[in-house]
């Protein structure tokens, strides 16, 4: 009987898989993520191995590297991924780093059976450091409440110029201070200029920062080479992320500064930097609970909410809601089309569980809804989705993020003006704004428990 190793987090669709295969006369081993199927495929040569793409511990990119890398010296297995995510840039990652195919969820299992009963293939294991314990930097005010900045709101490319200069032309970048911790999302090229302002505002005094990176697409990168504090020996910087289609976080971070795009490495860069590749949703930066998920993006692009004393912070800079891009006629479609709205529903309902009572919402807005008719499939979200999200998840502040390049700042303007009307039409009160450069939020203190 041919062995079979079935990785993925989704237990239900798991079991479901392994009865189809069970019944095909396949014996099925599984695990629930990718570090523990990569260790059964090593111990079990299986025939084939199927994961998901999408697993914090040890995602399907990673699995199929490992199997590849290590697995030199035996049997090697055919691998399928399996992913909700139809981009073909996912595909083609996937390929490249060694997936025989890739299955679009939901799917039947005759379509698996059938490719597995094609022919056998060519193993696998990857491990990150956990996240370390991190002391909170002295030098902020304890009684301070908690607050976001934003430095960068602009999405693909940075948009200088006379048209942008209400809301600015920065890629992403926002600063979170809460319960004596400073925490950066993403390094867009808005994090220069919140780069010098950190040290105008501590001078000599040392710092301890973290900054969370949502996805190392290049909007959200591309300042770093640029932000001063991680030239200073005396400051601590550390970088969380997950690991990329390709490349890991440090990989990813160290090319973009090698020469001949950057005059210093990543590696000569003076201050104490320590980059973590996340295993898990949820961790803590200080005192400061963050949750973490997968949205849909080209590639592994997360979304975080941070828990301060005063309310939580949710930030999903990239991402296209499922239903309207599976609903879509140019969008992605699978052989049912009922059956993959309702997975598309699913997945949807999972981010809105997400954000339910969110205190503070920053969210990609980037088109209307006639702009979004010819940019389905992009990985980016429209006003329309974004409001009724806000509304299901019962945010009380909603910012508009992510601002398309073409837009200037009357086309923003308009967009939030419609915004806020869709709300007042369904009688709501969620408050709205569109993210602009400069603008501070800061978070009421949750009343005292009696």
């Amino acid at each position: 009987m041919k062995t079979v190793v079935l990785i993925d987090d989704d237990t239900s669709f798991r079991k479901l898989m392994g009865k189809w295969l069970t019944v095909a006369g396949w014996n099925v081993l599984e695990a629930g993520d990718g570090e523990d199927g990569i260790q059964l495929a090593l111990a079990h040569q299986p025939a084939a191995v199927i994961c998901d793409l999408l697993m914090a511990r040890c995602n399907g990119f990673q699995v199929c590297r490992s199997i590849r890398e290590q697995g030199a010296n035996i049997q090697q297995p055919r691998i399928i991924v399996t992913s909700g995510s139809g981009y073909a840039t996912d595909q083609q990652s996937a390929m490249e780093v060694g997936a025989d195919e890739y299955l679009i969820k939901p799917f039947k299992g005759d379509d698996l059976i059938r490719i597995l009963e094609r022919q056998s293939a060519r193993q696998i294991s990857i491990a990150a450091a956990p996240v370390p314990p991190h002391k909170a930097p002295a030098s902020l005010p304890a009684d301070q409440p908690p607050r976001l900045k934003f430095w960068g709101v602009r999405g693909s490319i940075p948009t200088p110029g006379p048209s942008t200069v209400q809301y600015g032309g920065n890629t992403s970048c926002v600063e979170v201070r809460a319960d004596g911790e400073i925490i950066i999302l993403d390094a867009g090229s808005g994090i220069r200029r919140l780069g010098l302002a950190l040290a105008k505002e501590f001078k000599d005094q040392p710092v301890e920062l973290t900054l969370l990176i949502t996805h190392t697409h290049w909007d959200h990168i591309q300042g770093f080479p640029f932000f001063v504090p991680a030239y200073n020996p005396q400051n601590k910087l550390r970088i969380l992320g997950y690991e990329g289609a390709r490349k890991g976080l440090y990989s990813t971070l160290t090319h973009q500064m090698e020469s001949p795009y950057f005059p210093v490495s990543l590696q000569h860069v003076p201050a104490n930097i320590d980059v973590t590749e996340l295993k898990e949703f949820e961790f803590h930066v200080g005192k400061v609970r963050v949750q973490a998920t997968f949205v849909n993006h080209p590639g592994v692009c997360a979304g975080y909410r941070l828990f301060t004393s005063a309310g939580s912070i949710a930030y999903l800079p990239d991402n296209e809601p499922f239903q309207r891009m599976r609903s879509h006629p140019g969008g992605q479609q699978t052989s049912d089309r009922l059956e993959a709205l309702n997975y598309a529903s699913d997945q949807d309902q999972k981010i809105i569980e997400f954000l339910k009572d969110a205190d503070v919402l920053i969210i990609d807005s980037q088109y209307d809804d006639a702009e979004y008719q010819s940019h389905v499939g992009w990985g980016h979200g429209c006003v329309e989705d974004v409001v009724a999200l806000a509304l299901f998840a019962k945010v009380k502040q909603l910012f508009l993020f992510h601002h398309d390049p073409d837009h200037d700042d009357n086309q923003i303007s308009k967009m939030l003006g419609w915004a806020r009307q869709l709300v007042a039409m369904q009688g709501e009160t969620l408050a709205v704004d569109a993210a602009r450069e400069g603008l501070e939020y800061v978070l009421q203190p949750l009343p005292a428990k009696l």
